[in-house]
């Protein structure tokens, strides 16, 4: 009797703390077009798995998900975010807009798009960390839109409280070493460069979160 209450008080152990890492866990989503998704590179090359990569080296418990989705307009991400914010967010990447400058989408639009899906996720996980990536579009649509466009981000972002992370592929874009040979995509140095930007950024508020 005894060894079998010993047995099961060890059980009771094991299960209770595996139920207290999966309560600690904090989830990480990356949600963005192509660029997060990492078109043209392996999963494991993509910048937000490079970002988990740091993570799991220091032995946090995060889970980190990638959801970007190639192709993805600010249109169609406020479409998809609430299918994504099914499971609880701890910490949310936004990385769209790229696809509506390509296109020459009219950026009031782009930015009530980025603006409403900042509001979807705080309204539903207030107390989630939201981080805000500026983009660069090339300056074939004009000056004035390329001006624009820039500034959207770091706009919204006071607007909204929310971090930013300024112009995401700074130092990749226009880099032949670092592009793919679309001329739009990261290859995965470009992806390893865009790693270390975010991380940046990100690790602090990680170390806090820990807390």
């Amino acid at each position: 009797m005894k060894k079998l209450f010993s047995a099961i008080l060890f059980l009771l152990v094991i299960c209770s703390g595996v139920s207290g890492q999966d309560k600690a866990e904090k989830r990480i989503l990356f949600f963005g077009d192509s660029i997060t998704a990492g078109l043209g590179v392996s999963a494991d090359q993509a910048f937000p798995a490079l970002i988990e990569d740091k993570i799991d080296s220091l032995g946090w418990n995060f889970e980190v998900v990638n959801g970007g989705l190639s192709g993805e307009t600010s249109a169609g991400g406020l479409r998809r975010i609430d299918w994504v914010m099914r499971r609880e967010i701890d910490l949310f990447v936004l990385e769209l807009g790229g696809n509506d400058g390509l296109r020459g989408i009219d950026l009031k639009s782009t930015r009530e798009n980025l603006k409403k899906i900042i509001e979807k996720v705080r309204g539903k996980y207030p107390d989630a960390r939201i981080f805000l990536a500026g983009i660069r579009v090339p300056p074939n649509l004009g000056p004035d839109y390329t001006e624009q466009f820039r500034t959207m981000y770091p706009e919204i972002a006071e607007e909204m409280d929310v971090r930013l992370i300024p112009l995401l592929l700074e130092g990749v874009g226009g880099n032949p070493e670092m592009m793919q040979g679309d001329g739009i995509h990261p290859n995965a140095k470009g992806h390893r460069k865009a790693a270390e930007k975010v991380w940046r950024y990100m690790r602090p508020v990680l170390e806090e979160m820990r807390q």
